[in-house]
């Protein structure tokens, strides 16, 4: 008969460990969970901070806020005003905070929170759906709109790009021996930012004031600087009119885009904003639930089951790791057990308790459960009744030692509990007939085989990288299951067999090193 290919076996191993590798790789790209466990990601938590006077009329303070900035992203923001109400409104394609209350009067304060992690971007902003166009500006007299158009002739000259450009005329404001036009510009618009956006406005060029805060860690009071945008038919380029820099440095933070103002504030005057900041820690998982609500692999994560329902989970996706172990054992070591998988519902129920005082626990329940149940074979009762008296009497002992050990300051009873009290009852039937046919030799061998198992799987799933691992990624469980099915095409000799086994191979040995070579004569 001709011998079936295994082919299509290996071809399912190979699925089952891509897809499950895959999976996790694309969760872990996706939404960015971490392989390891503890993972801290750097936040800059931000305050903003408006103080104004309130006149006793109704007061609506708008603060516009940041919306996706280059190289940061928000997670999670809040907002603190004793009896106001918040709401956050888009005007324009531009974000604002609008809170509002009926009447107010003196000194208010109202407290804006974010927190921001750094990802990886590009240093510019995109353009809108719309190409936008230069606004029209307006000069005070003709004489500086004279010196404008030779600044910018001059600028111009120099320049090829819309980059280039700005780059020019920032130049010029930031010379240490300013021309007669570029002075005279200065001394009616002090503002380089505003000046320079009016110049690249009158150019042709799009260009639109940008507000930016600089971030320091534990830094208090802290102002936004204008900047200017300028749209180079792509997208926009920031630029710093008093440094010349291009692009958005890394500790930069765009809050504002826009001729909008910042701040605006109805029913009250003296108004101002001020910010405060400070970088600290949080564990990464936390960011990822903040982040990922919509996402597909959040969707269906176990994250959004109910706190129980998540403990739940967390231990039987390590079951597959307690059944891996228990298949290398007994498959490739040849370790008996008793049983396939009790150890797994042993090592389980340490997992909740300690290891030692669940060894005592498991240890004295079968032992005194193995002498009740010499006396019930002397009573001659049928199979399914033995089993349920043992059942009872387990239960019995289990309450014995539960009150003991609170007596005594042990948490035994929790400790206990958790085995399955069917499976143990089921154990100690085995292991009794086990002594009666094959003797307690046996019995040591099995129930030792067990005990060693357990604490080896124990040992495994109450690793934290593999519970984190199980847990985040569940996915892996089909690695695990690929790793089962192909030990299980196993035929060959196990470990423990191979010291059955070697004093034949080292007298086949001496056989052969006795024999003559080839060749020779008698």
């Amino acid at each position: 008969m001709k011998k079936a290919s295994r082919a299509p076996f290996y071809a399912v191993i190979g699925l089952l460990a891509l897809v499950g590798l895959t999976t996790a790789g694309m969760r872990h790209h996706q939404m960015e969970i971490p392989f390891t466990p503890g993972v801290q990601k750097p936040v800059w938590l931000i305050e903003a901070r408006i103080d104004f006077d309130a006149t006793g009329e109704p007061v609506t303070a708008r603060l516009g806020l940041p919306d996706d900035p280059p190289g940061y992203r928000s997670f999670s923001e809040q907002a603190a005003a004793p009896g106001y109400g918040y709401s956050v409104v888009s005007e324009d394609g531009v974000r604002r905070g609008e809170w509002s209350k009926r009447e107010a009067t003196g000194a208010q304060t109202i407290y804006y929170k974010t927190q921001f992690i750094e990802v990886d971007s590009t240093s510019s902003t995109p353009a809108p759906f719309e190409v936008p166009r230069a606004s029209h500006v307006d000069w005070d007299g003709s004489s500086q709109e004279a010196a404008a158009l030779q600044v910018l002739d001059t600028a111009y000259a120099k320049s090829s790009t819309p980059q280039s450009l700005a780059r020019e005329l920032i130049k010029l404001f930031n010379s240490e021996t300013l021309d007669q036009n570029s002075a005279l510009l200065l001394s009616a618009q002090t503002e380089k930012s505003a000046l320079l956006e009016k110049l690249i406005n009158q150019a042709g060029i799009a260009a639109r004031p940008a507000l930016g805060l600089y971030l320091e860690d534990a830094r208090r009071h802290q102002s936004l600087t204008r900047l200017v945008q300028v749209y180079d038919g792509e997208e926009w380029v920031l630029f710093n009119p008093y440094t010349g820099e291009q692009g958005v440095p890394e500790n930069l933070l765009l809050w504002h885009t826009g001729g909008e103002s910042i701040l605006d504030v109805a029913g009250g005057n003296r108004s101002r904003v001020r910010f405060s900041m400070i970088h600290q820690t949080v564990p990464a998982l936390d960011l990822i639930k903040a982040q990922y609500k919509d996402s597909v692999f959040s969707v269906l994560s176990i994250q959004h089951l109910p706190i129980e329902e998540q403990s739940m989970f967390k231990l039987l996706l390590l079951l597959p790791i307690g059944a891996l172990v228990v298949v290398f054992m007994r498959i490739i070591i040849g370790l008996k057990t008793s049983g396939t998988f009790m150890p797994i519902l042993i090592a389980m129920a340490f997992l909740q308790t300690s290891l030692f005082l669940g060894l005592a626990s498991f240890i004295s329940v079968v032992a005194m459960g193995l002498v009740l149940r010499t006396y019930l074979s002397r009573l001659n009762l049928l199979l399914i009744s033995r089993i349920a008296t043992l059942v009872v009497l387990v239960i019995f002992i289990i309450s014995a030692l539960s009150l003991i050990g609170y007596q005594m300051g042990f948490n035994t009873g929790m400790t206990i509990t958790f085995f399955p009290m069917i499976i143990i009852a089921w154990t100690i039937e085995r292991m009794s007939i086990l002594w009666e046919e094959e003797g307690p030799k046996e019995v040591l061998v099995q129930g030792g085989g067990s005990l060693l198992v357990a604490v080896l799987a124990y040992t495994l799933m109450q690793f934290e990288l593999v519970g984190h691992l199980t847990f985040n990624f569940p996915e892996l469980n089909l690695v695990a299951l690929a790793l089962i099915m192909l030990m299980g095409q196993y035929t060959g000799y196990k470990l423990s067999e191979l010291r059955r086994f070697r004093a034949m191979v080292d007298n086949e040995e001496t056989v052969k090193s006795n024999e003559p070579s080839k060749g020779t004569g008698v």
